[in-house]
């Protein structure tokens, strides 16, 4: 399967606003997720392993269709309310039970940090993974070359990121103790999952995007390819 072509100037702004919406209900609910331990294969691991990969797809979908500069802007916008919203929704649903609303009366720290954590590691893992996969799609045509690279290293440092700094001497003792091992399990799973799930589907939803740009610009289906 060719790489798909794509016209950046075409697409309008407002999925922008679509895009920073989507990063952050993420971000949401990775945070929230990351607090609900799961056992794979012997191995203690999250559940925000299987979420968060979601962002990394919606990122490189960006990058090819509307350019690096836009997906930057993305996230730019998209990290202060993510880090707002994942405190609150940290501390109102800490330890994955909701805490009722008075909990927002006293200053969490551990889930401030927590939230500080996925702030840093979805700065940095995103902005690496947008580098990682303009400079490779623009030096290869293989539609999946790019996500499958950028997934690899923007998801490493994020998921390194996130645990040592939400979870190095954490006050939390089963998460001070097991983070290295949960950290490495969580970037496995997350890595099988884009691999297996978001890199095909990154180029399915990419070539229908194609198609439906091309169509309504009346140019054949076919010259999608």
């Amino acid at each position: 399967m060719p790489y798909p072509a794509a016209a950046p100037a075409r697409l309008p702004s407002s999925p922008l606003a679509l895009l920073v919406a989507l990063h952050v209900a993420i971000v949401i609910a990775s945070n929230y997720l990351v607090q609900l331990p799961v056992m794979l294969l012997g191995f203690h691991s999250t559940w925000g392993a299987f979420s968060f990969p979601f962002i990394f797809l919606a990122t490189d979908l960006t990058v090819r269709l509307i350019g690096k500069a836009p997906a930057r802007r993305v996230i730019a916008r998209a990290m202060l309310p993510a880090l707002a919203a994942s405190y609150v929704v940290g501390v109102l649903f800490h330890d994955g039970r909701f805490n009722g609303w008075g909990a927002l009366q006293d200053f969490n720290t551990f889930v401030f940090r927590i939230a500080f954590a996925s702030f840093a590691a979805y700065v940095l893992g995103q902005l690496l993974d947008i580098q990682v996969f303009d400079r490779i799609r623009q030096k290869s045509r293989a539609w999946w070359l790019a996500p499958a690279a950028a997934s690899l290293f923007g998801q490493a440092l994020d998921t390194a990121a996130f645990f040592s700094i939400a979870f190095w001497r954490s006050s939390d003792p089963f998460m001070a103790a097991n983070w290295v091992e949960i950290a490495a399990v969580d970037y496995a799973i997350k890595l099988a999952v884009s691999l297996l799930l978001f890199v095909p589907a990154y180029g399915v939803v990419l070539a229908a995007i194609v198609r439906s740009m091309r169509a309504q610009d009346g140019v054949p289906t076919a010259a999608a390819g």
